[in-house]
């Protein structure tokens, strides 16, 4: 987030920043330094990449993990931070469009995520908050619910069906997941790189971002610091900066918000989440000196929806109506990616690019899927592939389940794609914009973002996103550039925030005040 410019999104509650980020220390894990190779390399130190790392070295694998900002500082940094294999109503789906078979794979890998996150905390003693709890999607929708029960106990899973659901009592009903579990998912993931550095054969890079990524034997990586030659590479990354299977047709991205809340009394004891529009989710989270409830929702597609100020505020009512809030301590943001046929793609990242892997889609359930990803991805790479792996498998087809959601994504980018060009003809003179504000103007053939700080002072950079030309829009809550188009963020200055654009916006000299 940019401070300087959030102040005007006006009077938002909290620190922006997520609590698992105000509670940690930096690693402080130095940047790459001219050449290396390795077995092994990993774009992205969130859970996905670590996972995958600490997998590898088991497996005698030497390891480099590259992380363009810090360790577990992205989207794994700004979570809700749930354990479970409850990821709404997707097992009744994944009956209907995938079978039983894949429905029962789906829900054994990601139970047993939950049980090695369990297994490391403990053999390590990692002080992580980890902690046991039952999972609840609630709704409205009896016969959804319902179905939910009976697809999820057919894959296996601890589900059961309830009709009292507090705090939420007005809820009709849900489906109940026992022995899932929440953790701070920076301390476990600090605690997993401290180990993983101090291995002769691990290396993490912080703020060393990768520019560019060639398939190959071996592969090569082009970075900001240096360069990377490996055996093979895994991109753990949000959107992969390598498209060989047209994930940018595929998925989309999503953004979603969440305050960290403390309140006069005791918090509920499981986690919660209400599909629907618009969807909520809600968990406890306790460490040594504070008890919170945090609670998420108010998700839009990425530059999109209008002002992200506002969907914190109506995020604020909901709180407030249901809850006796004594402070509002934090709020933050966070960007996933969601496939048409709604199932990560973990595997191969595409046609001809040989031993280069990919993790993405987890559609806001990344902290099980990820780590079922990490474990997936080291045993293929090791020569042992698993049969589960064909359930992601980045090149499926499957049009009965994914078609008419692609058509209807593909076509929606295109609209936005079109629609924003076309209003920026009749774009603000700069004049307009005020302090804390951002607005794409017209100067001369090119349009220009221009977002003017609490100062008064102008920062303008180019308009076009560098990944595939769509035109940014301003995010007022978060003081940010986002493309409508896959997701791309940027600072006032033009710098990226995420990716899957690797080139930030250039700047204009054009700063009058």
């Amino acid at each position: 987030m940019c401070d300087e410019f959030t102040r005007g999104a006006g009077a938002l509650p909290g620190e922006p920043t997520s609590v698992w980020l105000a509670t940690t220390p930096d690693a402080g894990y130095d940047p790459l330094e001219g050449s290396l190779s390795v077995d092994v390399a990993i774009v992205g130190a969130g859970i996905t990449g670590l996972s995958t790392a600490v997998q590898l070295r088991e497996r005698g694998k030497t390891v480099a993990v590259l992380e363009r900002d810090r360790v577990a500082a992205g989207v794994t940094g700004k979570t809700t931070a749930k354990l479970t294999s409850q990821h709404g109503l997707i097992y009744d789906h994944l009956r209907r469009e995938f079978g039983r078979e894949r429905a029962r794979q789906y829900a054994s890998v990601n139970e047993a995520s939950i049980e090695e996150v369990a297994s490391r905390v403990e053999e390590s003693d990692v002080d992580c908050g980890f902690e046991r709890r039952p999972a609840y999607v609630y709704g409205d929708d009896r016969d959804a619910i319902e179905r939910e029960v009976d697809a999820a106990r057919g894959a296996g899973l601890p589900a059961s069906f309830v009709t009292s659901v507090p705090p939420f009592d007005q809820a009709a009903c849900a489906v109940r997941f026992d022995d899932q579990a929440s953790f701070h998912p920076r301390k476990y993931l600090l605690a997993l790189a401290d180990d993983l550095h101090g291995d002769d054969g691990a290396s993490i890079f912080e703020h060393t971002r990768v520019t560019d990524l060639g398939p190959g034997t071996p592969c090569r990586l082009e970075t900001s610091e240096g360069d990377v030659t490996a055996d093979a590479v895994v991109v753990a990354t949000g959107f992969p900066i390598l498209d060989r299977a047209g994930y940018f047709a595929r998925m989309y991205p999503k953004r979603s918000y969440v305050l960290g809340v403390r309140i006069d009394g005791e918090p509920p004891e499981g986690m919660y989440y209400r599909s629907g529009d618009p969807y909520r989710t809600v968990r406890p989270h306790r460490d040594e000196d504070d008890t919170y409830v945090l609670v998420g929702g108010e998700n839009h597609k990425t530059g999109q929806g209008g002002s992200t100020a506002e969907r914190y505020r109506r995020l604020e009512r909901w709180t407030r109506d249901r809850f006796p809030v004594a402070s509002i301590d934090y709020r933050w943001s966070t960007q996933d990616y969601v496939p048409v046929d709604r199932v990560p793609f973990v595997g191969r990242i595409g046609a001809g690019a040989g031993t280069v892997y990919v993790a993405t889609g987890f559609r806001g359930w990344g902290m099980t899927n990820g780590v079922s990803a990490g474990r997936l991805l080291a045993a293929a790479i090791d020569g042992r592939e698993r049969p589960e792996l064909g359930l992601f498998d980045p090149l499926r087809f499957t049009p009965k389940t994914s078609l008419a959601d692609t058509v209807t994504e593909n076509a929606d980018a295109a609209s936005q794609f079109a629609t924003d060009w076309l209003r920026k003809l009749l774009a603000p003179d700069l004049e307009s914009i005020g302090r804390g504000e951002g607005n794409v103007i017209r100067r001369g053939p090119e349009p220009i973002a221009a977002a003017r700080d609490d100062d008064g002072e102008l920062h303008a950079v180019s308009a076009i996103c560098t990944h595939m030309y769509c035109l940014v829009e301003w995010n007022d809550a978060e003081g940010s550039w986002d493309c409508p188009c896959h997701g791309s963020r940027f600072s006032p200055d033009g710098e990226v925030l995420e990716g899957p654009a690797t080139e930030d916006l250039p700047r204009k000299d054009d700063r009058r005040r």
